[in-house]
């Protein structure tokens, strides 16, 4: 099924993990997918395996939290392509995990930056052209941790990134109605993914509150995580007409993980 034929879909963060799952379901869907991420070697590697399964992907290198790179970036789209119809803000880091007396102020705004900044200039970008185009749909991947599930310790400057998402979407969903931009939250939880590569954990276990669960802290699972590509179905049917009446929400992917915690 080509749901999405015609269309253009921008994936920020498309690299790896939902990312690349979400680019490759949405160029299975029949759109144009432009794979964005700050490593060109992996968002060429998600447009070629795009296009080897039949879609048709670009890749673009960028730098989220840069405005001129995601100026440039979207330009790009609009030059090659003439329209911009989805856009899936998910490029982000998990960056420094620490007690909050020394969780450094570069650190901070590091996290800060890239997850926050950088889905504020994906959007302020977009946004013009997806009106162009009629309207269109955005979704902005979150997380559990500071939406619904605060007993990761030291993830202060991540939970307020992921929590100001939610908050930005929830805004923008009735500023943007008019023009017919829908915009949605996905909240995953535990994912196999490589997110946890750029993570620095320092004394967190100093701050840890021991908790007892029941057995598998994933009860849907039995304690083993979600795929990437639960997440990339998820944001399959934000971006097609069958949600088409849905607008900001947070969904959270976590097989029932955050009411445990």
């Amino acid at each position: 099924m080509e749901q999405l034929r015609n269309k253009v879909a921008l994936v920020t963060g498309a690299g790896s993990g939902i990312g690349k799952a979400a680019a490759l379901t949405l160029g299975a869907a029949g759109a144009m997918v432009i794979a964005l991420s700050r490593t060109g070697g992996e968002v060429e590697q998600t447009a070629a395996e795009v296009t080897k399964a039949g879609g048709k992907a670009q890749a673009i290198a960028a730098d989220v939290s840069d405005d001129a790179a995601m100026r440039r970036a979207i330009g790009e789209i609009i030059d090659k392509h003439g329209r911009l119809d989805i856009v899936v803000a998910n490029a982000g880091i998990n960056g420094a995990w620490a007690p909050i007396e020394s969780l450094t102020p570069e650190e901070w705004d590091t996290t800060i930056r890239v997850n926050l900044r950088g889905t504020y200039l994906t959007i302020h970008h977009a946004v013009p052209h997806l009106e162009a185009a009629g309207g269109g749909s955005i979704v902005v991947i979150s997380s559990i941790n500071g939406t619904r599930s605060f007993g990761t310790p030291g993830a202060s400057a991540y939970s307020v990134t992921k929590a100001g998402q939610v908050a930005l979407v929830q805004q923008l969903a009735l500023e943007l109605g008019s023009r017919r931009i829908r915009i949605n939250a996905i909240c995953p939880g535990a994912i196999e993914s490589e997110i946890s590569d750029n993570t620095e954990k320092r004394d967190t276990a100093r701050i840890e509150i021991p908790v007892e669960f029941p057995d598998g802290d994933i009860p849907l699972t039995g304690g083993e995580k979600g795929k990437a590509q639960d997440v990339a179905d998820a944001v399959l049917f934000l971006a097609t007409d069958a949600s088409k009446h849905i607008t900001g929400t947070p969904i959270w992917i976590d097989g029932g993980q955050s009411l445990l915690r």
